[in-house]
């Protein structure tokens, strides 16, 4: 069983069991957090898609708060002696899929 849920304005493929980085949310290592927002579910073959979403629920435990790899963004205009650099680091919390029910 598998479903497309979306959370941090992007949609994710979840398994039970599954492991997703989703943007960052609120809550400490241990605690439960619901995704409600699921667009299609699966069931062995079984397709249903929302319009838009589904009366479904996913519960995930969160993992970990941390940040994901430096970006670097450089900015350069060619003889006019303009430079610019800069990095960001992106927060995620890492979600582990504890259960899908439909």
């Amino acid at each position: 069983m598998y479903a497309i849920v979306e959370t941090g304005g992007k949609q994710y493929r979840v398994q039970e069991g599954g492991l997703i980085h989703v943007e960052k949310l609120p809550g400490e290592p241990g605690d439960e957090v619901v995704l409600d927002k699921v667009l299609l579910l699966s069931d062995s073959g079984n397709v249903q898609i929302g319009t838009p979403y589904l009366e479904a629920r996913v519960a995930c435990e969160v993992v970990e708060q941390d940040r994901g790899k430096k970006v670097i963004v450089f900015k350069h205009k060619k003889r006019k002696d303009y430079r610019k650099k800069a990095g960001h680091r992106q927060d995620y919390t890492a979600l582990k899929v504890k259960s899908i029910q439909a």
